[in-house]
């Protein structure tokens, strides 16, 4: 199916998908904050906070799974990552939004039905109450964006049947991103606490400044990318795929200095 013509809304819109080293800072999240607060036009936030939930899973006795960067969910991790993202990390970021007077509401996906998923089915891996992004309510969000709301997404959805499901909020970020630009001309910017996507992820002055898929592939082979890195760069591309106009990947300086290094992805 061909991508509807962006008729309704030609305003451009910045999705920012902040990491959990910036929220486990309290001065880089003050900072980020900031930033954000400054960005012009319409926005949305979305944030991670898996090390806080691997944190607080630890300290309750629990053991966390990742493979490839994604978190195995049951049904105790499940409480404790809705806990974290969606009550903990969420309504602190709102409540901070609000001092810098950006006018920001919290959501998971369940909360007006704005992000609704399946329940992830693999064929070799029992990830557990995992989603993967079926619909986005882009009806409301462009209703709440246009009303002068800045939402603020955790990685929670829900399957529309009563169950929530942990999501990766860079999944999300790529998925809001590529349903909203059937309306908004979309930028789409992941910030974390390095500068960009990293040939020796031990030097920091080793940022690729820019990435197409032949160079993803390669470096991919090569180990050079691995673990969480890889399913934000899955996601990127994706996205430019699907109609996102400028994907950015770096330290959440680039918000405000647009001659900051960074990592720009090409298709």
């Amino acid at each position: 199916m061909s991508p509807k013509p962006k008729t309704q809304n030609p305003n451009p819109l910045s999705i920012i998908k902040i990491g959990g080293n910036i929220i486990d800072n309290p001065t880089e999240l003050s900072q980020f904050l900031s930033n954000f607060s400054k960005i012009d036009g319409n926005k949305i936030l979305v944030h991670g906070g898996g090390k806080s939930a691997t944190k607080m899973a630890q300290s309750i006795g629990l053991t966390p799974q990742m493979i490839d960067g994604r978190r195995i969910t049951d049904a105790a991790m499940l409480d404790v990552v809705v806990m974290i993202y969606a009550g903990q990390i969420n309504k602190n970021i709102v409540a901070q939004l609000q001092a810098t007077t950006t006018n920001a509401m919290g959501f998971s996906g369940a909360d007006g039905n704005l992000i609704q998923s399946t329940k992830r089915n693999h064929p070799t891996i029992d990830y557990g109450f995992v989603g993967d992004v079926q619909k986005v309510n882009t009806t409301l969000l462009d209703t709440l964006i246009a009303n002068g709301i800045v939402p603020v997404f955790c990685a929670i959805t829900h399957d529309k049947k009563g169950q929530l499901l942990n999501t990766n909020a860079d999944t999300i970020a790529s998925e809001l991103a590529i349903a909203l630009s059937q309306v908004f001309e979309v930028t789409l910017n992941y910030c974390f606490e390095k500068p960009g996507v990293l040939y020796d992820a031990e030097d920091d002055s080793s940022v690729i400044e820019n990435i197409n898929q032949e160079l993803y592939s390669k470096l991919k082979a090569e180990k050079a990318i691995h673990s969480g890195m890889i399913p934000k760069l899955d996601n990127c591309f994706n996205s430019l795929s699907k109609g996102v106009q400028k994907i950015k990947i770096g330290h959440h300086r680039m918000l405000k200095d647009s001659k900051s290094i960074c990592t720009s992805i090409e298709l």
